[in-house]
């Protein structure tokens, strides 16, 4: 039978080329949006789900269980971008970056676990990001909400061993996606003691503007479906920015922050 996978996430972006490359291999495929009325002639079914709203998850993953009969696979991958000087960023939108890529993973992932465990089979997906490796300057907030999410995974997989269900992250770096225009940037003003933080964001822009194709995360997703035991962590992007987390274990602290900086050019 055909696996059944469900993405959050999955109707535009990486959640989206995931989708479809699945789809294409003779998968099952779900993905979610909080406005699945306007996704009617998408390339797979996408249904109604926010991960700030725990009903709508056990709604949604309820919907997947009743016409499939099975859940097979679970790609985490909704999230929020947010840049700015973390003094300068209101709470709320903090509390709805976490609320986004760290709370809402772990509920899809408490709703999926008891399907799984009838199944004695899972497998889940955590769309984490390079950025989650490092604090870098002026995405602290992205980068902590990711990273927390890798650690969460690690724990994750010591307490569901037993019941035949894996979990692994999959971090990539910058791709040409849309998450720029939902990305919440901190205003640049005139007044802020943080005067560099305008020229990051152009950069942090221009990145994702010439980057690749997220058709290799799709790749990467289908790999680690179809590993027997998936490893923990895996990456998916340019050398510099995977050869970026190798540095950042193996340098000092302070040269890798000055790396930082000069990169940035701070």
């Amino acid at each position: 039978m055909s696996k059944v996978i469900l993405i959050t996430g999955g109707s535009s972006g990486i959640g989206k080329s995931i989708g479809i490359f699945l789809k294409q291999h003779g998968f099952i495929v779900y993905g979610t949006s909080r406005s699945p009325q306007n996704y009617t002639n998408h390339p797979f079914k996408i249904l109604g789900l926010d991960v700030k709203d725990v009903t709508s998850i056990d709604k949604a993953v309820a919907e997947v269980i009743t016409a499939e009969g099975q859940l097979d696979v679970l790609i985490n991958n909704a999230g929020v971008g947010i840049t700015g000087p973390i003094e300068e960023i209101p709470e709320t939108e903090i509390l709805n970056n976490f609320n986004t890529n760290l709370f809402g993973p772990i509920n899809v992932i408490k709703a999926v676990l008891p399907q799984m465990r009838k199944q004695h089979s899972g497998l889940i997906i955590n769309i984490t990001s390079i950025a989650g490796y490092m604090g870098l300057p002026y995405r602290g907030v992205y980068s902590a909400s990711k990273g927390a999410l890798e650690l969460l995974t690690e724990a994750f997989r010591i307490e569901i061993k037993d019941f035949d269900i894996n979990m692994a992250n999959i971090a990539p770096g910058d791709f040409a996606t849309n998450i720029a225009a939902g990305r919440y940037h901190a205003p640049l003003k005139e007044e802020s003691p943080y005067k560099k933080y305008g020229s990051v964001l152009n950069d942090i822009d221009e990145h994702v503007n010439k980057s690749s194709d997220p058709i290799a995360v799709a790749k990467m997703v289908l790999k680690v479906i179809n590993t027997k035991k998936p490893k923990t962590h895996y990456k998916v992007g340019a050398f510099m920015q995977k050869f970026s987390i190798v540095l950042r274990f193996l340098l000092p602290d302070k040269v890798y922050e000055k790396m930082l900086i000069n990169h940035y050019k701070l």
